[in-house]
Protein backbone atom coordinates (compact mmCIF):
# COMPACT_ATOMS: atom_id res chain seq x y z
CA UNK A 1 0.00 0.00 0.00
CA UNK A 2 2.73 2.11 0.75
CA UNK A 3 3.92 1.87 -2.48
CA UNK A 4 0.83 2.80 -4.58
CA UNK A 5 0.21 5.91 -2.22
CA UNK A 6 4.34 6.84 -3.09
CA UNK A 7 3.91 6.11 -7.02
CA UNK A 8 0.38 8.09 -6.97
CA UNK A 9 1.98 10.89 -5.37
CA UNK A 10 4.52 11.22 -7.73
CA UNK A 11 2.12 10.61 -10.13
CA UNK A 12 0.11 13.86 -9.46
CA UNK A 13 3.31 15.71 -8.64
CA UNK A 14 4.34 14.95 -12.04
CA UNK A 15 0.79 15.80 -14.08
CA UNK A 16 1.29 18.86 -11.88
CA UNK A 17 4.69 19.94 -13.12
CA UNK A 18 3.50 18.77 -16.77
CA UNK A 19 0.91 21.31 -16.46
CA UNK A 20 2.34 24.18 -15.25
CA UNK A 21 5.14 24.00 -17.70
CA UNK A 22 2.25 23.87 -20.56
CA UNK A 23 0.81 27.00 -18.97
CA UNK A 24 4.07 28.33 -19.12
CA UNK A 25 4.92 27.87 -22.50
CA UNK A 26 1.45 29.22 -23.90
CA UNK A 27 2.20 32.55 -21.64
CA UNK A 28 5.17 33.01 -23.28
CA UNK A 29 3.93 32.29 -26.94
CA UNK A 30 1.51 34.70 -25.77
CA UNK A 31 3.22 37.62 -25.37
CA UNK A 32 6.01 37.14 -27.66
CA UNK A 33 3.21 36.64 -31.08
CA UNK A 34 0.19 37.12 -29.82
CA UNK A 35 -2.72 39.75 -30.60
CA UNK A 36 -2.85 42.23 -28.00
CA UNK A 37 -6.56 43.79 -26.49
CA UNK A 38 -6.13 46.99 -24.15
CA UNK A 39 -8.68 47.71 -21.63
CA UNK A 40 -8.32 50.94 -20.31
CA UNK A 41 -9.86 52.47 -17.04
CA UNK A 42 -9.24 56.23 -15.12
CA UNK A 43 -7.38 54.91 -11.46
CA UNK A 44 -6.82 58.08 -9.95
CA UNK A 45 -7.42 61.77 -10.30
CA UNK A 46 -3.23 62.46 -10.89
CA UNK A 47 -0.42 60.35 -12.52
CA UNK A 48 -0.42 56.35 -11.27
CA UNK A 49 3.39 55.58 -10.43
CA UNK A 50 3.00 52.05 -8.56
CA UNK A 51 0.87 49.27 -8.87
CA UNK A 52 1.89 45.81 -7.25
CA UNK A 53 -0.15 42.83 -8.42
CA UNK A 54 -1.42 39.77 -6.37
CA UNK A 55 -4.13 37.21 -5.82
CA UNK A 56 -6.21 38.37 -8.61
CA UNK A 57 -6.43 41.99 -7.21
CA UNK A 58 -4.52 45.43 -8.55
CA UNK A 59 -2.82 48.33 -5.98
CA UNK A 60 -2.45 50.98 -7.30
CA UNK A 61 -0.78 54.56 -6.41
CA UNK A 62 1.55 57.40 -5.08
CA UNK A 63 0.61 59.93 -7.11
CA UNK A 64 -2.20 61.21 -5.07
CA UNK A 65 -2.73 60.74 -1.53
CA UNK A 66 -5.12 57.81 -2.38
CA UNK A 67 -4.70 53.78 -2.45
CA UNK A 68 -6.69 51.98 -4.55
CA UNK A 69 -7.42 48.32 -4.38
CA UNK A 70 -9.03 46.64 -7.72
CA UNK A 71 -10.67 43.20 -9.29
CA UNK A 72 -8.99 42.39 -12.07
CA UNK A 73 -11.85 40.44 -13.11
CA UNK A 74 -14.58 43.12 -12.92
CA UNK A 75 -12.10 46.26 -12.58
CA UNK A 76 -14.16 47.16 -10.09
CA UNK A 77 -12.55 49.75 -7.06
CA UNK A 78 -13.03 47.23 -3.73
CA UNK A 79 -10.91 49.18 -1.35
CA UNK A 80 -9.46 52.88 -0.84
CA UNK A 81 -6.74 53.63 1.98
CA UNK A 82 -6.22 57.03 2.27
CA UNK A 83 -2.20 58.38 3.23
CA UNK A 84 -1.80 60.59 6.17
CA UNK A 85 -1.59 64.55 5.05
CA UNK A 86 1.68 64.71 6.87
CA UNK A 87 3.77 62.05 5.17
CA UNK A 88 4.34 61.30 1.57
CA UNK A 89 3.99 57.61 -0.02
CA UNK A 90 6.48 56.64 -1.77
CA UNK A 91 6.40 52.75 -2.37
CA UNK A 92 4.03 49.69 -1.50
CA UNK A 93 3.44 46.37 -1.23
CA UNK A 94 -0.30 43.94 0.03
CA UNK A 95 -0.76 40.87 0.71
CA UNK A 96 -3.73 38.68 1.67
CA UNK A 97 -4.54 40.91 5.24
CA UNK A 98 -2.70 44.19 5.01
CA UNK A 99 -1.23 47.32 2.74
CA UNK A 100 2.48 48.16 3.67
CA UNK A 101 3.54 51.44 2.67
CA UNK A 102 7.03 53.13 2.68
CA UNK A 103 5.69 57.05 3.70
CA UNK A 104 9.18 59.11 3.58
CA UNK A 105 11.11 58.17 6.57
CA UNK A 106 8.26 56.05 8.32
CA UNK A 107 6.28 52.59 7.53
CA UNK A 108 2.74 52.23 7.45
CA UNK A 109 0.04 49.14 7.52
CA UNK A 110 -3.41 49.65 6.69
CA UNK A 111 -5.50 46.33 7.42
CA UNK A 112 -7.48 44.99 4.70
CA UNK A 113 -10.38 45.75 7.01
CA UNK A 114 -9.67 49.39 6.90
CA UNK A 115 -7.54 50.32 9.70
CA UNK A 116 -4.16 52.09 9.66
CA UNK A 117 -1.18 52.54 11.94
CA UNK A 118 1.99 54.60 11.22
CA UNK A 119 4.94 53.71 13.26
CA UNK A 120 6.35 56.31 15.61
CA UNK A 121 9.69 58.21 14.74
CA UNK A 122 11.30 56.70 18.08
CA UNK A 123 10.23 53.25 16.33
CA UNK A 124 10.61 53.37 12.83
CA UNK A 125 12.34 56.49 11.46
CA UNK A 126 15.17 56.21 9.19
CA UNK A 127 17.37 57.74 6.56
CA UNK A 128 14.88 58.75 3.40
CA UNK A 129 13.30 55.66 1.75
CA UNK A 130 13.79 55.58 -1.45
CA UNK A 131 12.00 52.05 -2.46
CA UNK A 132 10.20 48.82 -0.67
CA UNK A 133 9.49 45.57 -0.87
CA UNK A 134 7.41 43.25 1.60
CA UNK A 135 7.73 39.82 2.57
CA UNK A 136 5.82 38.57 5.68
CA UNK A 137 7.02 39.38 8.47
CA UNK A 138 9.41 42.45 7.53
CA UNK A 139 9.62 45.63 5.12
CA UNK A 140 12.90 45.92 3.57
CA UNK A 141 13.68 49.80 2.64
CA UNK A 142 16.04 50.83 0.59
CA UNK A 143 17.47 54.29 2.02
CA UNK A 144 19.45 57.31 0.24
CA UNK A 145 22.21 56.04 2.44
CA UNK A 146 22.86 53.34 0.90
CA UNK A 147 21.36 50.86 3.82
CA UNK A 148 19.29 48.72 3.66
CA UNK A 149 16.55 48.11 6.75
CA UNK A 150 14.60 45.50 7.51
CA UNK A 151 11.21 46.11 9.55
CA UNK A 152 9.59 43.39 11.48
CA UNK A 153 5.51 44.52 10.83
CA UNK A 154 5.07 42.59 14.54
CA UNK A 155 7.16 44.34 17.00
CA UNK A 156 7.71 47.36 14.79
CA UNK A 157 11.01 47.67 15.40
CA UNK A 158 14.06 47.67 13.13
CA UNK A 159 15.52 44.18 12.56
CA UNK A 160 18.41 44.74 10.35
CA UNK A 161 20.65 47.02 8.88
CA UNK A 162 22.92 46.11 5.79
CA UNK A 163 25.23 49.17 4.20
CA UNK A 164 25.23 47.75 0.24
CA UNK A 165 25.95 50.66 -1.66
CA UNK A 166 28.20 54.17 -1.35
CA UNK A 167 25.16 55.30 -3.25
CA UNK A 168 21.34 55.75 -3.24
CA UNK A 169 19.06 52.11 -3.00
CA UNK A 170 17.24 53.15 -5.98
CA UNK A 171 15.69 49.44 -6.10
CA UNK A 172 15.08 46.27 -4.67
CA UNK A 173 14.55 42.48 -4.97
CA UNK A 174 13.09 39.74 -2.55
CA UNK A 175 12.57 35.86 -3.04
CA UNK A 176 11.19 33.59 -0.03
CA UNK A 177 14.41 32.60 0.61
CA UNK A 178 15.17 35.86 2.14
CA UNK A 179 17.95 36.69 -0.58
CA UNK A 180 17.95 40.81 -0.82
CA UNK A 181 19.09 42.35 -4.44
CA UNK A 182 19.43 45.87 -4.53
CA UNK A 183 20.34 48.73 -7.38
CA UNK A 184 22.06 51.34 -6.68
CA UNK A 185 22.36 55.17 -8.67
CA UNK A 186 26.20 54.02 -8.64
CA UNK A 187 25.33 51.51 -11.13
CA UNK A 188 26.29 48.13 -9.11
CA UNK A 189 24.08 45.84 -7.16
CA UNK A 190 24.54 44.03 -4.29
CA UNK A 191 23.48 40.62 -2.64
CA UNK A 192 22.99 39.72 0.52
CA UNK A 193 20.18 38.36 2.87
CA UNK A 194 17.79 38.51 5.81
CA UNK A 195 19.73 36.44 8.00
CA UNK A 196 23.25 38.54 7.28
CA UNK A 197 24.57 42.10 8.66
CA UNK A 198 26.67 42.58 5.51
CA UNK A 199 26.77 42.48 2.00
CA UNK A 200 27.63 39.43 0.42
CA UNK A 201 28.70 39.92 -3.16
CA UNK A 202 28.35 42.33 -5.80
CA UNK A 203 27.42 42.64 -9.63
CA UNK A 204 28.71 45.14 -12.09
CA UNK A 205 27.87 46.15 -15.70
CA UNK A 206 30.26 47.32 -18.11
CA UNK A 207 28.20 50.31 -19.26
CA UNK A 208 27.76 53.23 -17.00
CA UNK A 209 24.19 54.28 -15.53
CA UNK A 210 22.51 54.19 -12.41
CA UNK A 211 20.46 50.73 -11.86
CA UNK A 212 16.71 52.32 -11.65
CA UNK A 213 14.75 48.35 -11.85
CA UNK A 214 15.73 44.92 -10.86
CA UNK A 215 14.26 41.39 -10.46
CA UNK A 216 15.61 38.05 -9.76
CA UNK A 217 14.56 34.72 -11.22
CA UNK A 218 14.73 32.00 -8.59
CA UNK A 219 13.91 29.47 -10.94
CA UNK A 220 16.60 29.99 -13.13
CA UNK A 221 19.02 31.61 -10.56
CA UNK A 222 19.12 34.88 -13.11
CA UNK A 223 19.12 38.48 -12.07
CA UNK A 224 17.81 41.44 -14.18
CA UNK A 225 18.33 44.76 -13.94
CA UNK A 226 17.51 47.77 -15.68
CA UNK A 227 19.26 51.18 -16.07
CA UNK A 228 18.78 55.03 -16.60
CA UNK A 229 20.32 55.19 -19.95
CA UNK A 230 17.99 52.19 -21.15
CA UNK A 231 20.63 49.26 -20.68
CA UNK A 232 19.16 45.19 -19.55
CA UNK A 233 21.89 43.34 -17.79
CA UNK A 234 21.95 39.94 -17.09
CA UNK A 235 23.93 38.18 -14.77
CA UNK A 236 24.05 33.85 -13.29
CA UNK A 237 23.61 34.10 -9.31
CA UNK A 238 25.90 31.34 -9.55
CA UNK A 239 28.83 31.75 -11.26
CA UNK A 240 27.85 36.02 -10.68
CA UNK A 241 29.14 36.92 -14.18
CA UNK A 242 27.05 38.65 -16.83
CA UNK A 243 25.16 36.44 -19.61
CA UNK A 244 24.48 39.31 -21.53
CA UNK A 245 23.46 43.07 -22.07
CA UNK A 246 21.61 45.27 -24.63
CA UNK A 247 20.33 48.53 -25.18
CA UNK A 248 16.23 48.34 -25.63
CA UNK A 249 15.98 52.04 -24.77
CA UNK A 250 17.64 55.41 -25.31
CA UNK A 251 15.74 56.62 -22.00
CA UNK A 252 15.42 55.45 -18.61
CA UNK A 253 13.80 52.11 -17.65
CA UNK A 254 11.35 52.06 -14.89
CA UNK A 255 10.03 48.60 -14.39
CA UNK A 256 10.50 44.98 -15.07
CA UNK A 257 8.96 41.87 -14.08
CA UNK A 258 8.62 38.04 -15.30
CA UNK A 259 5.25 35.61 -14.11
CA UNK A 260 6.58 33.79 -11.15
CA UNK A 261 7.68 30.16 -12.61
CA UNK A 262 8.37 32.18 -16.06
CA UNK A 263 12.32 31.35 -17.20
CA UNK A 264 11.32 32.20 -20.84
CA UNK A 265 9.99 36.13 -20.73
CA UNK A 266 10.98 39.28 -19.16
CA UNK A 267 8.49 42.37 -19.92
CA UNK A 268 10.04 46.20 -19.13
CA UNK A 269 9.13 49.38 -19.51
CA UNK A 270 10.32 53.09 -19.14
CA UNK A 271 9.93 56.74 -19.87
CA UNK A 272 9.43 55.98 -23.93
CA UNK A 273 6.52 54.28 -23.31
CA UNK A 274 7.01 51.21 -25.23
CA UNK A 275 6.46 48.20 -23.62
CA UNK A 276 8.82 45.53 -24.37
CA UNK A 277 8.97 41.92 -24.25
CA UNK A 278 12.41 40.28 -23.83
CA UNK A 279 13.63 36.25 -23.74
CA UNK A 280 15.14 35.99 -20.68
CA UNK A 281 18.41 34.01 -22.19
CA UNK A 282 19.20 36.46 -25.37
CA UNK A 283 17.63 39.86 -24.74
CA UNK A 284 16.15 39.11 -28.21
CA UNK A 285 12.57 41.25 -28.11
CA UNK A 286 9.50 42.37 -28.84
CA UNK A 287 8.15 46.31 -28.86
CA UNK A 288 4.32 46.79 -28.17
CA UNK A 289 1.95 50.10 -28.46
CA UNK A 290 -1.23 51.30 -28.45
CA UNK A 291 -2.21 50.59 -32.42
CA UNK A 292 -5.07 53.38 -32.33
CA UNK A 293 -5.34 56.48 -30.08
CA UNK A 294 -9.44 56.25 -30.37
CA UNK A 295 -11.36 53.43 -28.11
CA UNK A 296 -12.50 50.74 -30.24
CA UNK A 297 -15.41 49.78 -27.77
CA UNK A 298 -16.71 51.14 -24.34
CA UNK A 299 -18.39 49.69 -21.42
CA UNK A 300 -19.31 51.13 -18.04
CA UNK A 301 -18.79 48.86 -14.92
CA UNK A 302 -20.42 49.66 -11.98
CA UNK A 303 -18.70 53.33 -11.38
CA UNK A 304 -15.56 52.56 -13.75
CA UNK A 305 -15.35 53.47 -17.75
CA UNK A 306 -13.57 50.97 -19.42
CA UNK A 307 -12.01 52.04 -22.85
CA UNK A 308 -11.18 48.67 -25.01
CA UNK A 309 -7.81 49.55 -27.64
CA UNK A 310 -6.09 47.44 -30.13
CA UNK A 311 -2.05 46.79 -29.16
CA UNK A 312 0.27 46.78 -31.90
CA UNK A 313 3.81 45.07 -32.68
CA UNK A 314 6.46 47.74 -33.64
CA UNK A 315 8.83 46.07 -36.56
CA UNK A 316 12.55 45.98 -35.57
CA UNK A 317 13.76 49.27 -37.23
CA UNK A 318 10.71 51.12 -35.99
CA UNK A 319 11.92 54.51 -35.01
CA UNK A 320 10.43 55.31 -31.54
CA UNK A 321 11.03 59.26 -31.59
CA UNK A 322 8.31 59.34 -34.83
CA UNK A 323 5.80 58.02 -32.62
CA UNK A 324 3.35 59.80 -31.07
CA UNK A 325 3.37 60.24 -27.47
CA UNK A 326 -0.03 59.99 -26.90
CA UNK A 327 0.01 56.18 -28.26
CA UNK A 328 3.23 55.88 -25.74
CA UNK A 329 2.79 57.76 -22.70
CA UNK A 330 5.41 56.88 -19.84
CA UNK A 331 4.92 53.73 -18.35
CA UNK A 332 6.04 54.20 -14.58
CA UNK A 333 5.33 50.85 -13.41
CA UNK A 334 4.02 47.09 -14.34
CA UNK A 335 3.07 43.82 -12.76
CA UNK A 336 2.69 40.60 -15.04
CA UNK A 337 -0.05 37.98 -14.89
CA UNK A 338 -0.65 35.01 -17.03
CA UNK A 339 -1.27 36.32 -20.37
CA UNK A 340 -1.44 39.78 -19.46
CA UNK A 341 0.40 42.78 -18.30
CA UNK A 342 -0.88 45.95 -16.41
CA UNK A 343 1.46 49.20 -16.98
CA UNK A 344 0.42 52.34 -14.97
CA UNK A 345 1.17 55.86 -16.32
CA UNK A 346 1.46 59.40 -15.39
CA UNK A 347 -1.78 59.70 -17.29
CA UNK A 348 -4.02 58.88 -14.54
CA UNK A 349 -4.79 55.90 -16.26
CA UNK A 350 -4.42 52.07 -15.63
CA UNK A 351 -3.75 50.13 -19.12
CA UNK A 352 -4.27 46.06 -18.98
CA UNK A 353 -2.85 44.36 -21.99
CA UNK A 354 -4.34 41.13 -22.87
CA UNK A 355 -2.03 38.81 -25.06
CA UNK A 356 -4.09 35.52 -26.88
CA UNK A 357 -3.47 33.50 -29.93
Amino acid sequence: MGNISTESNSSRQSWKLGLQEAAMKHHSLCLRRGRIDIHQWKAHSVGVDQCRMRMGLLLTGVGDKVMRLWSLSSYNCVGEYYIPDSAPLVDFDFDETKIVGLLGTRVGIWRRNGKRSIFPSHEGTFSKGLCMRYTDPEAVIGCEDGTVRAFDMYSRACSRIIKMHAGPVTCLSLNDDHLILSGSSLGSVSISSLSSDQRVATLRSTNSGGIRTLCFNPSSHLVFAGTTIGYTHCWDLRTMKSLWETRISPNVLYSMQHLQNDTSTLVVGGIDGVLRVLDQNTGVLSSCIIGDERPMDSSKNTNVFIEKKKGIRLSEDARIDKIPRTARPPITCLAVGMKKVVTAHNIKYIRMWKFNV
